[in-house]
């Protein structure tokens, strides 16, 4: 795989040592085998090249896990069970959008909002605390240039929005819809990763029958361009406007080539620093298609 200039920080590694832990105690209750992967991964850990972004030293890590454990999935019954709890709140949230004064702006927001669904990040978040976070969308920090979201937007043909987590998804849908689905295509995992969202939480979401879905090819935590199938690269390739959810999807795509918006909560001290924003801030960060990453747009609300 191609190296980025992002690479990953060595405040990364306990992260990843710790997903390590979590999913081994998700496929097995025997001591031995949960001390076997974690010990493989922290070998992988010691040899793995920081250059290169943390999406794919997570993806190789948990394609051991999956081998060693024998479970395909580890985080199926996460990724169920924060899908239906975001669809017990969607009705909801979609009657507040629609009543906003400003249905885009707060569409933006809880579907970044959604983004604390993250068991990469966020491992062991329980329901109360995502409710508390979506509820408090409309107030929570803020940073990025919404207008210009709103114009570039509404200026695009062809959108491809990458999808990041289940349960996020169901959110996603919010901001969808105020997008226009026929102009949407909703990229998903191509194979199952921690609580990334693969065709089946694109289902259980919903978002079947709105708008086309496709799957990126790749089982990264991100968007590793260099994994991702032909057809994958086309699309990506053709899009007018890329909308980005998520930290992977920013650290795995800060240094292509594009016009992306990223769209992500810090959630970490390695991406409050490089954003240079505080933790528990909603981002949407542009990125230009000349290939120069900047600093996130700084308009805050």
């Amino acid at each position: 795989m191609r190296k980025t200039a992002g690479g990953t920080a060595l405040a990364c590694i306990p992260c990843l040592a710790r997903q390590a832990l979590e999913a081994a105690r998700f496929v097995t209750e025997e001591p031995s085998l949960v001390e076997r992967i974690v010990r493989e991964t922290l070998r992988d850990l010691a040899e793995a090249d920081l250059s290169e972004p943390p999406p794919v030293i997570a993806q190789r890590l948990h394609r051991r896990l999956r081998a060693v454990s024998g479970h395909p999935d580890p985080y199926r019954k996460v990724k169920e069970r924060f899908n239906r709890l975001a669809l017990e709140l969607l009705g909801d949230l979609r009657r507040e959008v629609e009543s906003a004064e400003d249905p885009l702006a707060l569409a933006t927001r809880l579907a970044i909002a959604g983004n604390v669904i993250d068991w990469g990040a966020n491992g062991g978040i329980g329901e109360d605390e995502i409710r508390r976070e979506i509820a408090a969308a409309a107030q929570s920090p803020f940073a990025g240039n919404l207008e210009a979201f709103r114009r570039e937007t509404s200026r695009a043909r062809h959108i491809l929005y990458l999808a990041d987590n289940a349960g996020e998804i169901v959110l996603d849908r919010l901001l969808i819809e105020r997008l226009g689905p026929e102009r949407i295509v909703l990229a998903v995992r191509g194979g199952a990763v921690i609580n990334d969202a693969t065709t089946a939480d694109a289902r259980a979401a919903g978002l079947e029958g709105m708008l086309e879905i496709i799957e990126n090819g790749s089982d990264a935590p991100g968007t590793v361009l260099s994994d991702c199938s032909p057809e994958f690269l086309r699309r990506f390739r053709a899009a007018d406007l890329i909308v980005a959810k998520g930290q992977g999807n920013a650290e795995s795509l800060l240094d292509e080539p594009g016009e992306i918006f990223f769209l992500f909560k810090v959630k970490c001290a390695v991406m409050a620093e490089r954003f240079r924003l505080p933790r528990g801030t909603l981002a949407l960060s542009r990125r230009s298609r000349r290939g120069a990453r900047p600093a996130a747009e700084r308009r805050r609300t």
